[in-house]
């Protein structure tokens, strides 16, 4: 179980700590290590840089010396001077191994004070018996007993020259000895923070597997329990503060699920009684297509026939009894026929309006300029009368019923003709652009023009600007259509009531095809 004196910290502190702690021992074996690895290098480099190349250079004072005595012996033997090469060079190189000799005993006081008495050997040596010699043979005199006096000189140099070997010597072991023992401590140091940072990495996992790792382990057991359906498992997590608080929030999460549960088994439970409540409806409005469909056949048929009869019959007392009928006769006749003839044009505007989306719904490729010709020619009489202008722009080709959008088109425009002003000649323009993923059309005519206030009213069945007296006939059907032609295609149509000048303009939109270019 987590110690609870730890319950107050988090998840982060435990780690950070144990990464602080590791941190610590890494430093600390740094340090450790750095001196012992600077001890190694110290004893290395005093054994390698300076006392191994002191003895090499001893040698090369030997040789030097030797190369002396031999030179100067050849000499007062032969008296040829091609002997003394050998002293020259040996005094060149005697001069440069003491100074090298020197630089690398600096820090050697019994080794210089060697060094300095084979220095003092050598000179002695020369002044003695090498220029002497050199002196006598030149002036011709005889050198024999000077050469076996250096040769007892020479053998002190020998012997000083033994003494500084045998101090640089016993240097260089001493400092194998310190190399050693460096390298001892090194490897026991190295050691020792291995074994002791492998304790503290082991006393760190501990650490963390109990305060982080089981609790963790818990919490994501109970979790696992919940996501795989037992929703009543409580999430209960002890451990650092922030596990603590995690567990608390997915523990409030799990409290949501199940209430969200039941509130979804109780919506589905109401969604099923809407269902069959909702196959009801589409029952009764299956019923309610099939009387509309009945409706329609005895609109086109059974209602139109007595209206003809009507105006048929109202027509014939009017030939033949004409002469017998005073003026207000033969405009009750009048009223009669146009009656008969309004309601035939309200029951085939009507069957219109109802077979939009139901009788026309076919999805062509349809060119929009064919459509506005074919409107346009229908209108001829129209046309002719007002002498209407009517200039459009290149329109593209769309998707949807040709015979809707025929109708569409012939309602704008025949609007336009109609409510024409009689002050000018009729002007329509229609013009069309893109917008985004639809086209946007306009209708725009120089007539009598549309109250804004009325922008949504004309659009509504029935709803008719002018009296069923006025030069201005109609069933208010019109713009109803085009409105539910132009939904039914996936648009919009509308008054732009931001129109400036005499007339009106209505817009609308249909979707443009996928990747279509500008007509």
């Amino acid at each position: 179980m987590f110690d609870k004196g730890w319950r107050r910290f988090s998840t982060n502190t435990l780690i950070l700590s144990g990464l602080v702690i590791l941190a610590g021992l890494l430093v600390a074996a740094a340090i450790a290590g750095t001196l012992a690895l600077r001890n190694s290098a110290a004893a290395s480099q005093t054994l390698t840089d300076r006392l191994s190349p002191a003895l090499i250079s001893a040698e090369r004072l030997n040789t030097a010396l030797l190369d002396q005595e031999t030179g100067v012996r050849g000499y007062a033997l032969t008296g040829e001077r091609r002997f003394l090469e050998p002293y020259h060079a040996g005094l060149s190189a005697e001069q440069a191994q003491i100074a090298q000799l020197q630089q690398l005993l600096a820090q050697r006081p019994e080794a210089l004070a060697a060094l300095g008495e084979v220095v003092e050997l050598a000179r002695s040596w020369r002044a003695g018996t090498a220029e002497p010699v050199i002196t006598a043979v030149e002036s011709g005199a005889s050198a024999t007993g000077l050469v076996e006096k250096g040769r007892q000189d020479f053998d002190r140099v020998r012997g000083g020259l033994d003494r500084l070997e045998q101090q640089i010597s016993a240097a260089r072991q001493a400092a194998r000895d310190d190399l050693t023992r460096a390298m001892r401590w090194q490897n026991t140091v190295l050691v020792g923070v291995l074994i002791v940072f492998l304790i503290a990495a082991m006393l760190v996992t501990m650490l963390i597997r109990s305060g982080v790792g089981r609790p963790m382990s818990r919490l994501a057991a109970a979790t696992r329990e919940v996501s795989g359906g037992d929703f009543e498992q409580r999430i209960a997590v002890d451990g650092p503060a922030d596990l603590r608080a995690l567990g608390g929030d997915i523990e409030t999460m799990r409290q949501r699920i199940v209430a969200a549960l039941a509130a979804s088994v109780a919506a589905q439970a109401t969604l099923q009684a809407q269902a069959v409540e909702l196959e009801r409806s589409n029952a009764d409005l299956a019923r309610s297509n099939s009387e509309l469909e009945q409706f329609a056949y005895v609109a086109s048929h059974d209602l139109q026939e007595p209206l003809r009869k009507v105006a048929s019959f109202c027509q014939l007392l009017e030939r033949r009894y004409g002469e017998l009928l005073d003026e207000r006769g033969k405009q009750y006749v009048a009223f009669a026929v146009d009656g008969a003839e309004r309601m035939q044009i309200l029951i085939n505007d009507l069957l219109a309006f109802s077979r939009v989306g139901r009788v026309y719904d076919a999805e062509n490729e349809v060119d929009l300029n064919a459509i506005c010709d074919n409107a346009e020619q229908n209108l001829t009489h129209r046309v002719e009368a007002s002498s209407a202008v009517i200039e459009s722009d290149k329109l593209p080709i769309v998707l949807g019923d040709p015979t809707l959008l025929n109708m569409l088109w012939q309602n704008l425009l025949g609007n336009a003709l109609k409510f024409s002003d009689p002050q000018r000649p009729a002007r329509v323009e229609i013009t069309c652009r893109r917008a985004g993923e639809l086209w946007e059309f306009a209708v725009k005519d120089n007539g009598i023009g549309i109250d804004p206030q009325f922008a949504d009213k004309i659009f509504v069945i029935f709803q008719r600007l002018h009296s069923r007296g006025d030069v201005y006939g109609g069933t208010g059907i019109g713009l109803a259509m085009c409105r539910k032609i132009v939904e039914h295609h996936g648009g919009t149509i509308w008054l732009d009531s931001q129109h400036s000048g005499p007339g009106s303009t209505f817009r609308f939109t249909l979707p443009a095809r996928n990747s279509e270019e500008s007509p």
